[in-house]
């Protein structure tokens, strides 16, 4: 293997080794004993260029892989490879099929016969790299992908998952410990349409195709700064391809400056969309025509949040901004490739800069959640469009090539009211839709966790009525009645450890130790220090109609937490303004996280006294003036994905765009629908671990139609059964399916057993009876069983 890397290398480099040369180069950098697996992937995804110090002192740049043009590479395939004990492995060891590339193993294939699981060739590999890979001279540490099968199954992964293995790994015999140990995080690959392609016959055609397998090696894996490799999904790598051929094609056909140019994403909310869209940024940040990428959010926070994603993918590839002043800097400095920042930045910029030599470079500018504020005049402003008044106006920006990204696109049905004679809809904005993933995909796929929707009656109603249905009422004062609030809030706290398994399932979580010093210091200012604690249950947001409810809950919690000690819960509550209650296309509203100046002063002065409470359960100073808010904001951020926060009540605060793995639990007193519904849901579908297994909705409210609604709309007509949970009782006997196609229940299906099949009978005789019996005993009437 040694000698074949050597004329592979010699190939590629176009360059012939002394015996000498190769040797000091095979020693000091691609098997230097002070390397792992770490080293040695930085070495093929960063630094794949090494120097060569030449027996004439001089010194030659030598490429191990070639990423400008791919198919320089050589690409070979072995298959049972032997490292042994002679070799210095623990034990013998005869690898399947592994692929060269320029000589180096970059991919290594487990197989399994048709019949035995998969995981037992994952469980393979995991011996392969406890026992032997570091043995020898350690080559089969530069694997970057591993891919699994047994003829039926087959899955790929990167030789690290996310809990970055490498760093815990156990001291001993073995040189480096397992870097691919959770097989949760395994893929399977698909097509362009999301259909998976499990068979091995068929995966080998279309993923080990020779350019396909360079471009994920070349191009679709992300080596962050935690030392992860991350190897991007199939619909990741399919809308960032969409998106670069539609600048090209743009670029080469002078259609820059127009819809024709841009398009959209419509990937469903936690399926992934920061780290799409970096790779698109970073990849279009390369094209020799391409000047800058913004990347554009609508909230400071966001901003925040996307730039620590992209420092964490990569340190320093992006540059964000705290001022207009900034972004004006970085927009006229060509060393800023990538920049991110607020629409409201950007608008300010082009309203102080009417003339500006950016405005006719080529520009790639991508909208993050594309269905929000990017609709408004801020919109026309950077891109052009029809203002407010009607009236046909040219953006600021002349070469623009415009993408943007959303789990919940705009439609002509519910894109709300009119204006100007045009429905405001996401591909009359941005053009094409380029790819779709919804969130059923995402489902299947166990990118997301399902919903468990339950509704409770919070009225008075007739005797027949179940207190587990739903009472209508549509009016506020109804929902604000005392007696209602106070029953409500009895429930949430007789059901709190239920539904958040508080007290019941414990795990160990990376938990940030210095909350107050990150959320009062200047981004990036303080380091975050992390440290692994095991913790009990999961946390929960309550979303409420309006700022007086709020107000309502947050005292009647306090009250009866008072009056029982035993279900006491650490709450917060957090507003800055009265948004609209219902607004007409779903989206909800965007409160400030910066300025509680809007705010009426019973109502300051109510978030005052919340504070005060807060700052006393956290030993904190925070109060309702801007810079402190803005502090609490962040404060209250990091405690909820810290799981320090039992429950926060907000009003459209943290609803949209806030990741928490361990929030699990939505209580709903607000009239959601579309895509503030399906939003809202998605703050609790995060997967975190084996626990954590749905995301827990608790509606107060007759929301179910508007649920249908929103999952017809944003997965598809027949999405229910798969993004939704039943109940208990509905798997026990039985529930009627979305398009009204009745559903055995286990009593059924027992009752059909016992009488078709009955244990009496000492074998089922008749191929009709035995595919009956098959059928009955079926994967998915099992899961019922």
């Amino acid at each position: 293997m040694i000698a074949n890397l050597r004329a592979k290398l010699e190939e590629l480099n176009d360059y012939i080794f002394s015996d000498t040369e190769w040797e000091r180069f095979f020693a000091d950098c691609i098997a230097n004993k002070n390397d792992g697996i770490v080293e040695k992937t930085r070495k093929i995804q960063e630094d794949y260029v090494q120097v060569l110090k030449r027996d004439d002192a001089m010194t030659k740049n030598i490429t191990l892989i070639d990423k400008k043009n791919i198919h320089n590479n050589r690409l070979q395939v072995i298959n049972q490879y032997v490292l042994g004990k002679e070799d210095g492995a623990t034990y013998d060891n005869r690898y399947d099929v592994t692929v060269l590339v320029n000589g180096l193993p970059l991919v290594h294939i487990e197989l399994k016969r048709r019949g035995v699981a998969i995981r037992e060739a994952f469980n393979q590999i995991n011996r392969y790299q406890r026992d032997s890979f570091w043995a020898g001279s350690g080559l089969f540490e530069y694997v970057q992908i591993f891919v699994i099968s047994n003829g039926t199954n087959t899955k790929y992964y990167s030789n690290s998952t996310r809990f970055n293995a490498i760093k815990d790994a156990a001291s001993g015999k073995t040189k480096k410990g397992k870097t691919s140990n959770s097989f949760e995080f395994t893929s399977f690959w698909a097509d362009a349409n999301n259909k998976t392609i499990p068979d091995l016959i068929d995966f080998t055609k279309t993923f080990f195709a020779r350019h396909a397998i360079l471009n994920i090696l070349t191009k679709y894996c992300i080596f962050t700064s935690e030392n992860m490799l991350m190897v991007m999904r199939p619909y990741q790598i399919t809308a960032t391809e969409r998106i670069l051929n539609r600048i090209e094609i743009a670029h080469n056909y002078k259609k820059y400056g127009d819809i024709a140019a841009g398009g959209y994403i419509w990937h469903t909310t936690g399926s992934g969309k920061t780290l799409t869209s970096f790779k698109t940024a970073r990849i279009a940040s390369q094209l020799p025509y391409i000047d800058k990428v913004l990347f554009v959010v609508d909230r400071k926070d966001l901003d925040y949040q996307t730039m620590k994603e992209y420092d964490r993918f990569e340190k320093g590839a992006a540059n964000s901004n705290t001022s207009t002043a900034v972004l004006t800097k970085q927009l006229g400095d060509k060393k800023s490739h990538i920049i991110i920042t607020t629409i409201q930045k950007l608008s300010s910029f082009i309203k102080k800069n009417k003339e500006h030599p950016v405005y006719n470079k080529q520009v790639v500018i991508i909208f993050d959640e594309c269905h929000r504020s990017q609709f408004g005049d801020m919109h026309v402003a950077i891109a052009g469009g029809i203002d407010k008044d009607g009236n046909k106006k040219k953006g600021a920006f002349q070469k623009y090539y415009m993408f943007g990204f959303t789990g919940t696109p705009i439609f002509p049905i519910n894109s709300g009211s009119m204006r100007n004679g045009q429905f405001l809809t996401t591909e009359q904005t941005f053009g094409d839709k380029l790819h779709t993933y919804t969130i059923v995909n995402a489902i299947n796929d166990k990118n997301v966790l399902p919903f468990r929707v339950q509704y409770y009656k919070t009225m008075d109603v007739a005797w027949d009525i179940n207190d587990e249905q739903v009472w209508d009422i549509n009016r506020e004062k109804a929902f604000m009645a005392p007696q209602r609030i106070s029953l409500v809030t009895q429930y949430i706290l007789d059901h709190f450890d239920q539904k958040t398994y508080r007290g019941d399932k414990s795990y160990i979580f990376n938990q940030l130790t210095n909350i107050s010093d990150v959320a009062s210091a200047e981004r990036g200012a303080v380091e975050e220090i992390k440290q692994k604690q095991r913790i009990s249950g999961f946390n929960s947001i309550f979303a409420v109609a309006s700022v007086p409810m709020a107000k309502l809950y947050y005292d009647e919690f306090r009250k009866q937490m008072n009056a029982d000690p035993t279900k006491k819960l650490k709450i917060a509550v957090i507003y800055s303004y009265a948004p609209n209650e219902d607004e007409p296309d779903g989206i909800l509203d965007e409160e400030n996280p910066e300025d509680t100046s809007a705010l009426d002063k019973s109502s300051r002065d109510f978030l005052e006294g919340a504070i005060l409470d807060y700052n006393e359960m956290f030993h904190t100073t925070y109060d309702t003036s801007s810079d402190k808010f803005q502090n609490y904001y962040k404060d209250v951020s990091l405690r909820m994905k810290n799981k320090e926060l039992d429950l926060l009540i907000v009003v459209n605060m943290f609803l949209t765009g806030f990741d928490a793995t361990t929030l699990n639990t939505l209580w709903v007193d607000k009239n959601l629908k579309m895509h503030g519904l399906i939003q809202a849901f998605s703050r609790t579908n995060r997967i975190l671990n084996s626990i954590k297994t749905f995301g827990n909705i608790v509606c107060f409210r007759n929301l179910q139609k508007r649920v249908d609604t929103a999952i017809s709309r944003f997965g598809d007509e027949n999405a229910g059964g798969i993004v939704l949970l039943h109940s208990f009782k509905d798997y026990y006997y039985g529930y009627e399916s979305v398009d009204g196609t009745p559903k055995p229940g286990y009593v059924d299906m027992i009752e059909d057993l016992s009488t078709k099949f009955p244990l009496t009978e000492s074998q089922i005789i008749g191929e009709q009876n035995q595919k009956d019996f098959i059928s009955l005993c079926s994967p998915q009437a099992l899961c019922v069983l």
